[in-house]
């Protein structure tokens, strides 16, 4: 990846920082965005002077601008962006409240929309580049308590599809990727009920989904519009991950 320079939302940690620190260590530059600053700072110090900390809040458009401006000063050119900044609220579709429900998809749908439509111009003025969308095995199948989730992860799904088709002609890619279980975070309070059933009855490390989205930046060149899953084997058939969810 030498010569490439990323933005990756939802950096600070989990998988947005495991992608980092690979994309350094395959030679690219990297600015890490996200609202979590403490984590952010002390992630980019450990990886050197070819990476560097933004603050980003993937809602809001002139917070987006003023990265976008930053990293090209630092770096150049966007080449890649990596929309992995999401959030998750477990509840009914009855009973969640909307104001919930919104700030999931905001997050995690319009964040990744309007990180989309800033770095355009910067993804033409690199000659082209790959973006990917960080979406789940929920952007695959329904899982009953993530209705919002589910909602923005299948959106983010149709989005790089879309993108895929409007940004072709300058030699831009975009993809979707959907982990399953994945040990963060987000998931440290899930018991290990959750992957009975699958295949490789595991939760997967970060560094899984880091080499498939190095892969698909940096060999899949003939891959754009497409879903890339990373998951166990949770979405061959298995019943109980989506009993225990």
């Amino acid at each position: 990846m030498t010569g490439q320079n990323a933005i990756v939302t939802g950096g600070a940690r989990g998988i947005g920082a495991a992608i980092a620190r690979r994309f350094v260590e395959e030679g690219a530059t990297v600015t890490i965005g996200d609202v979590l600053g403490p984590e952010g700072e002390e992630l980019a110090a450990g990886l050197g002077e070819t990476a560097r900390f933004a603050l980003l809040d993937v809602t809001d458009a002139g917070s987006w601008s003023a990265v976008v401006a930053q990293a090209e000063e630092a770096y150049g050119p966007v080449s890649v962006l990596i929309n992995n900044a999401g959030i998750l609220q477990i509840d009914s579709i009855e009973e969640q409240e909307p104001a919930s429900f919104r700030r999931v998809t905001d997050v995690n749908l319009y964040g990744a929309w309007l990180g989309l439509h800033t770095t355009i111009p910067s993804l033409r003025r690199a000659g082209g580049g790959v973006v990917v969308n960080i979406s789940s095995t929920a952007g695959l199948m329904g899982y009953a308590g993530l209705g919002a989730y589910t909602a923005s992860k299948w959106g983010l799904r149709g989005l790089a599809k879309t993108a895929a088709l409007e940004l072709a002609a300058d030699g831009v890619r975009v993809c979707s990727v959907h982990p399953g279980p994945i040990r963060t975070p987000m998931t440290a309070e899930m018991g290990e009920e959750i992957v009975v059933g699958q295949p490789i009855a595991r939760y997967g490390a970060p560094e899984e989904v880091a080499a498939m989205v190095l892969f698909i930046v940096a060999e899949a060149t003939y891959s754009t519009g497409c879903e890339f899953v990373v998951d166990g084997g949770a979405t061959t058939g298995s019943t109980l991950l989506g009993d225990e969810t």
